[in-house]
């Protein structure tokens, strides 16, 4: 067995002629120099640059198809001749969609990241980048090619913040990719989201206004004595400015009466920073309210809001929660955002809100804030839970006595920990 056999590559034909054990060597007289040698086992195969007398592996054959090593030929060569002495492996990544799927392997992997951002990048790439941009070569990626097979097409499906997402996705990948080595040049380097589109991204409206907490807090009244624990979560994101999959993951054991604060893990929060949030009486006295209705419903387990399994509410479940109580009029996002308005009208420092909210703050900020302002968020909650309290609050956390006295519009700031009239009755910050 030593025939070349010159053949118009392709995949189909390479496995035609692997079929031929008289065949060693491939090659296409199109595209001089590259040859594919079989193994023995004919199942696979290395790919090689010929230059006079010298045969150079460059890939393995499946592992880099016919499609994907003419790709890259040109980038081979020029390494080649860059550094004769080298072999100029190729990376695998000929095309953007080896590249997604390089990336989003690397993704599912990184465990920094939340469960809903790989989901989230997952969905994005199978629903929208690989469908657009599978076979499209590395060396053809320029600003003409994306807008035409990616950007303006989709411009058209999806809202410009879903798009700008997607975007942003893609660059890192390039960028990653690059810096491993795994690719020569970044194509999109210098390209910026609005190169493609003037538009401007406007933030979802409210569908929640301060003038409608009222009657939500009647409604969440309600719902407490049907539904303590759908109730309590939108309770608890209302009283806080917290995210829900913040809230949904909550433990008893991250409760702590005694030191009047709410402690939520970094691999909790969206920005992979833990969290500390001031309890105020008000809080106190709900999470003692609704830890004994779940002990007097048989429930001693970990969680705030556990499922039937034992296990926290799913990013689905307490997505549903707010189905219920919402009915399509608000959602979860809409809670955080009436708290941030309602506290930014209440006079409550920009910085603090912000605190509050947990977002990602410059170096500077983030210092102050947690060197010198939590008795200010606590000033803060208490203020805004006071203010609560005169639109129905009080009526659902019980805790009538510890405010008697105290008006809606001029909340002072109490002590650092929960009101002494619930040390009687907390025992621990398990409440058990």
């Amino acid at each position: 067995m030593s025939a070349t056999r010159e053949v118009k590559l392709s995949e189909a034909e390479v496995r035609r002629q692997a079929a031929d054990k008289s065949v060693r060597d491939l090659r296409d007289p199109r595209h001089p120099g590259l040859y594919l040698r079989f193994w023995s086992n004919r199942e696979r195969g290395t790919w090689h640059l010929v230059r006079g007398k010298k045969w150079v592996p460059v890939a393995r054959w499946p592992d880099l198809s016919v499609a994907a090593v003419i790709a890259e030929l040109p980038a081979l060569r020029q390494r080649l001749l860059r550094d004769p002495s080298t072999a100029p492996v190729a990376s695998g990544m000929a095309t953007v969609g080896q590249l997604l799927d390089w990336y989003g392997d690397r993704m599912a992997r990184d465990r920094s990241l939340s469960a809903k951002r790989k989901a989230g990048a997952r969905s994005a790439i199978a629903q929208h980048l690989k469908p657009r941009l599978d076979d499209l070569a590395i060396v053809d990626v320029n600003a003409d090619t994306l807008d035409k097979h990616l950007m303006w097409p989709c411009q058209a499906e999806v809202s410009l913040s879903y798009l700008r997402q997607m975007f942003a996705l893609l660059l890192t990948a390039f960028r990653q990719a690059l810096q491993l080595g795994l690719i020569d040049r970044n194509p999109m380097a210098g390209m910026r989201f609005n190169d493609f589109t003037k538009a401007r991204i406007l933030p979802k409206a409210a569908r929640l206004r301060g003038v409608q907490l009222p009657e939500l807090m009647q409604q969440l009244a309600q719902a407490f004595e049907q539904q303590p624990g759908d109730a309590m979560l939108a309770l608890m994101m209302l009283a806080h400015g917290t995210r829900i999959g913040e809230t949904r993951m909550a433990r008893w054991s991250e409760i702590s009466l005694a030191a009047a604060e709410w402690f939520i893990p970094a691999a909790n929060t969206k920005t992979r920073t833990e969290h500390r949030l001031p309890l105020t009486a008000q809080v106190a006295s709900l999470l003692t309210r609704y830890r004994t209705i779940q002990q007097a419903r048989g429930y001693e387990g970990v969680y705030l809001f556990p499922n039937r399994r034992g296990l926290p509410l799913s990013e689905t479940q307490a997505s549903m929660v707010f189905t219920r109580l919402g009915q399509g009029e608000w959602t979860s996002h809409d809670l955080r955002k009436v708290s941030r308005t309602s506290w930014t009208d209440l006079g409550i420092d920009g910085h603090i809100g912000e605190m509050l909210l947990n977002h990602t703050l410059g170096k500077i900020a983030s210092t102050y804030i947690h060197t010198q302002a939590m008795q200010q968020r606590r000033a803060a909650l208490e203020k805004w839970h006071t203010w609560l309290d005169g639109i129905g609050f009080g009526a659902i956390h019980g805790l009538t006595k510890a405010l008697s006295g105290i008006s809606q519009n001029s909340a002072q700031p109490a002590e650092h920990k929960a009101s002494s009239d619930l040390a009687e009755f907390v025992i621990s910050e398990d409440l058990k």
